[in-house]
């Protein structure tokens, strides 16, 4: 392990609300006294020095906001500052599931949030670092369970240099990818792109009821009898895409580069964010097509009669024709199934799209081993 300062640093922010649970969380210190620590208990826990933390007061959203909105907020705050990852200390409280939680973790944006209430009212501070810690190691992709990983995408942050902006996107996002597949491919695992049809219940409905009709429908027994491999391959594919813009598109889940050339590292930032939310969507929807087509193949063989089908499309009817009509029937079920993802609220859009970790216990275990030894 190195202990020489790297090319630069990563640079996190940690937003605090007005208020008085804020300055009990900075403690006599105040935001400059945090911002000195945290370097070094981020350090101490990653593995990696290096660290700029910036530590702001800012509401972010209204009182009556929800979780979605704050996160946002802080997404756009990270972007327009040009950070790397962002903190937020709330007043909100955070619900999992209905299950208050202390921390929630969006790896994608980059985002945690603290809730200072559910830290209880001793050992306050002490617990705000515990958790922005723990939290900056969620965002990292880490579990507890592999430091190594955890500290190897650090000096990827580190040795990052910023890329020049440039008036063309196309340009930017390949120079972007250049430098930064381990991390993308990193930021996309973590968002854990399959869980996605689960989270789209419309969108799955509508495929699998698709699914079901198409296979009982002589028309498509026909189509799928006349067309061959190569045509079957372009309409699966186009399927996928189909589907993927729709919820792309739908749930406005890219973001827009900051007007003007902005903050160092701004454009860097939206256009790895836009890149990896495109992978995540298009492995999502790769994902519902391979658990569509394993269910079609089932209900082919279960449902079509080969000799009733052979007197409809004018030929013998075997194995191979009746996995050529799964495939079909697959295709467009998943087309049904962004004509059903039309219809899903935005926030359920997103929230299946980004996985969100989350923590009960750990900071509150934290904070009471400090006060204990302290």
């Amino acid at each position: 392990m190195t202990t020489e300062s790297p090319a630069r640093t990563v640079r996190l922010g940690v937003v605090l609300p007005p208020g008085a649970a804020a300055d009990r969380a900075t403690g006599p210190g105040g935001l400059e006294g945090l911002a000195r620590e945290l370097p070094g208990d981020l350090a101490d826990r990653l593995g990696v020095p290096g660290w700029d933390v910036i530590v702001v007061q800012d509401p972010l959203v209204p009182p009556t906001s929800g979780v979605d909105d704050l996160v946002r907020a802080a997404r756009e705050r990270l972007v327009q500052e040009g950070w790397d990852l962002v903190v937020v200390l709330t007043d909100l409280p955070l619900e999992v599931g209905r299950r208050t939680v202390v921390t929630s973790a969006s790896p994608l944006h980059g985002v945690g949030l603290l809730s200072v209430p559910a830290l209880g009212p001793v050992g306050l501070r002490r617990g705000a670092r515990r958790g922005t810690v723990r939290l900056v190691e969620a965002l990292l992709g880490g579990d507890g369970t592999d430091p190594d990983a955890v500290a190897a995408r650090v000096r990827e942050l580190q040795d990052d240099d910023d890329v020049e902006d440039s008036g063309n996107p196309v340009v930017l996002t390949a120079r972007v990818l250049g430098g930064n597949l381990r991390v993308l491919l990193g930021m996309v695992r973590v968002n854990q792109p399959w869980r996605l049809a689960l989270g789209l219940s419309r969108a799955l409905t509508a495929a699998v009821a698709a699914a079901v009709l198409a296979l009982i429908t002589p028309d498509v027994w026909v189509l799928a009898d006349a067309y061959g491999p190569v045509r079957l391959a372009l309409l699966a594919v186009g399927s996928v895409v189909v589907t993927a813009v729709t919820l792309l598109v739908g749930a406005r889940l890219w973001e827009r580069a900051p007007e003007g050339r902005g903050r160092p590292g701004a454009r860097r930032q939206v256009a790895l964010f836009n890149t990896a939310t495109t992978v995540t969507v298009l492995i999502g929807v790769t994902a519902l097509y391979a658990a569509l087509l394993v269910l079609s193949v089932a209900a082919s063989f279960a449902l079509v009669v080969p000799s009733v089908m052979a007197d409809t499309v004018g030929s013998d009817v075997g194995p191979v024709d009746l996995l050529r009509l799964a495939w079909f029937t697959t295709t467009l079920a998943t087309v049904a199934g962004a004509l059903g993802a039309g219809l899903e609220d935005d926030d359920t859009v997103r929230a299946a799209a980004y996985a969100a970790r989350s923590a009960q216990v750990d900071v509150e275990r934290d904070a009471d081993t400090d006060r204990a030894g302290g």
